[in-house]
């Protein structure tokens, strides 16, 4: 299955904590993962966290203030993100195509602010404040659960034949060929459901794939992944690599 990977951390940076585990197997096929993600102390200056597009959509809790949530989803490069000295996050990583909430309340960023939507992300952030990381996990599946009842995610088909298939994948023809849609089918579905066209979903999954797999079996060669590549995360692969922790 998909595997996306972490926002990208500087190799230099220190006292950051990252966590991540699996959904109950009874959303495996909504959700990637529950993540955590703070500061173990006061970092001597702002942090910068490199954002990676990977076509899903995150639910978003700052835990160290519970009146800000948000739903979050980048689209097909990275974003730099300035998240201060000291932060406590936790969010839900849906797989692509499983949210069906309003994309208008979604962003590409961080959120900051209070959260002024409908979902019940403030009600949900309160239980979550005191909770160690296991029991996090506990209110986070209730909460999906929540959601699935109410119809804010669901399993998506056409997304996930085309995640179970992607190392056979080298085209949007190939794509819509798992999906068994048209190529004019697949663009309608993917714009409704994650507002992706084709092509730009495949240079998102290929070049997340790479990090799991030798890029020559998703890219024709060295050149195309290196531009491919510099396209979605603003780096050639050897500068990223020698730059961030994935």
């Amino acid at each position: 299955m998909y595997d996306p990977v972490k926002d990208a951390v500087e190799k230099s940076v220190e006292g950051v904590l990252y966590q991540e585990v699996s959904a109950p197997s009874d959303l495996a096929d909504l959700v990637h993962c529950y993540w955590q993600m703070k500061t173990e102390r006061d970092l001597a200056e702002d942090f910068t966290l490199h954002a990676m597009p990977d076509a899903c959509v995150n639910i978003l809790f700052n835990q160290q203030d519970p009146q800000i949530a948000g739903v979050t989803a980048l689209h097909t490069t990275h974003t730099t993100l300035d998240l201060g000295r000291s932060f406590h996050f936790v969010g839900i990583q849906f797989f692509p195509g499983a949210w069906r909430g309003d994309p208008e309340q979604s962003v590409d960023h961080y959120v900051g602010d209070a959260y002024a939507g409908d979902l019940p992300l403030i009600e949900i952030n309160a239980q979550l404040v005191d909770l160690d990381f296991d029991h996090k996990q506990e209110v986070l599946t209730a909460f999906v659960e929540r959601l699935r009842e109410d119809g804010f995610v669901a399993a998506n088909p056409v997304t996930a034949a085309i995640l179970r298939n992607i190392d056979d994948i080298a085209s949007v023809a190939d794509m819509a060929d798992v999906a068994a849609l048209s190529t004019r089918q697949l663009q309608r579905t993917l714009k409704e459901t994650i507002g992706f066209s084709p092509h730009d979903l495949l240079k998102v999954l290929r070049v997340q794939h790479s990090f799991r797999q030798d890029y020559l079996l998703s890219f024709a060669d060295q050149s195309h992944y290196t531009h491919s590549f510099r396209n979605v995360t603003g780096y050639t692969p050897r500068r990223f690599g020698q730059t961030f922790d994935v």
